[in-house]
């Protein structure tokens, strides 16, 4: 004679379905609540983290079919309510690991990989190939943070195909932390999710000098729930200017990945911004050279913007104590600039296109330099 399903069973089952912005099982997040099933009828009460938690409906289906999918279960019934807010500051310091409100979990001593992505000058393709590379790196299951560090010329949102429609959604709030929303398995966060709107477009354009901008970076780093990350990506401005002062402020730690064009007019400029992250004590990693030459349908090289450029910035930000090299040449690509345009990352929608291909390189070259752990302490209590 076989049994029903008993409480046990079920809330096993609910408690495993994951928050979709927490990336955490209910049961860990306390958010399961009563649960009572007779002749099979089952009722599974659950607490969302708000009112207008965006990722209500989905929960919901998700606790309704992992009830549903307990041998014996016949019927659902989904009682939602919302977390106390003593609950709530119960969970969010749970969160935090016991790390007090407003505390950078990225600097000196985390384990979380920090590159910073530059260029000297705007126009050479840095937004997108940080939006690629991110993709690109969660796709070898690592878990990826960006951030949108270009305040005034942000398009990370749009590049990772969270712009839909003109509308671009904004981070969930838990009190004073903020859920990044979720692409490609990446978790974003860009100014562009706080500006006011009316109807579909963009109402306003960012201009702040620098203690706004300072102020506005280091909360991206500290109100922000990222979650244990294996590496936070930071797409920067352009240039020398106060961001990139506040990040090597804040993150002296950080790895940076120069990307220039083969032009020499370019590649002049990002030796620049080379040489400032040097000089705030972070460490170059790279450059990237991208709109190299692309090979035609008849086989001829088109180099639209001549070559050698990747190579000049490489050699002029290389020491006697470190060598900088070029990670990859990612050739000119219609359909890299044409994802840019829809939102549809080039690795997602062509991931044949030599492009795609050079950016996938790139981060096995990168996950293959991580950092090592020599000499730094890490997060464990001897007993």
């Amino acid at each position: 004679m076989t049994s029903g399903p008993t409480v046990d069973s079920i809330r096993s089952a609910v408690g495993a379905v994951s928050d979709p912005e927490l990336r955490l099982p209910l049961a860990e997040l306390d958010m399961v609540r009563d649960i009572s099933v007779e002749a099979g009828a089952a009722r599974v009460g659950i607490v969302l983290t708000i009112i207008g938690c965006p990722a209500a409906t989905r929960i919901e289906a998700d606790v309704r079919a992992a009830a549903a999918s307990v041998p014996g279960v016949t019927s659902v019934e989904v009682e939602v309510g919302v977390m106390t807010p003593e609950e709530r500051r119960a969970l969010t310091e749970r969160l935090r690991g016991g790390r007090a409100a407003r505390t950078m979990p990225f600097g000196p001593g985390s384990l979380t990989r920090v590159i910073a992505v530059t260029s000297g000058k705007g126009g050479v393709g840095k937004s997108t190939v940080t939006a690629n590379l991110a993709i690109a790196l969660a796709r070898r299951g690592l878990s990826v943070g960006l951030v949108d560090a270009d305040v005034h010329g942000f398009s990370i949102p749009s590049l990772m195909g969270l712009a839909r429609e003109g509308a671009i959604p904004s981070p969930t709030r838990i009190d004073d932390m903020m859920l990044p929303p979720i692409a490609h398995d990446v978790k974003v966060i860009s100014i562009g999710m706080f500006l006011r709107r009316e109807g579909e477009s963009p109402t306003g354009a960012v201009a702040w000098r620098g203690p706004m901008l300072h102020r506005t970076i280091q909360q991206f780093l500290t109100d922000v729930y990222f979650g244990d990350l294996d590496v936070l990506l930071l797409d920067m401005p352009p240039g020398t200017g106060d961001i990139a002062i506040t990040v090597g402020q804040l993150l002296p730690n950080a790895e940076v990945l120069v990307v220039t064009t083969p032009q020499s007019a370019a590649s002049d400029v990002a030796v620049r911004s080379g040489l400032v992250a040097r000089q705030t004590g972070q460490r170059l990693v790279g450059v990237v050279e991208n709109m190299a030459a692309m090979t035609l349908p008849d086989g001829s090289v088109f180099d639209l913007f001549g070559s050698g450029g990747g190579a000049e910035v490489a050699e002029a930000l290389s020491t006697a104590d470190e060598r900088v090299e070029v990670l990859a040449s990612i050739p000119l690509s219609t359909v890299l600039r044409a994802g840019g345009d829809t939102g549809e990352p080039v690795l997602v929608a062509h991931p044949e296109d030599p492009a795609a291909v050079a950016i996938e390189r790139l981060a096995t070259t990168l996950v293959a330099t991580r950092r090592g752990l020599a000499g730094r302490s890490l997060p464990i209590t001897p007993r």
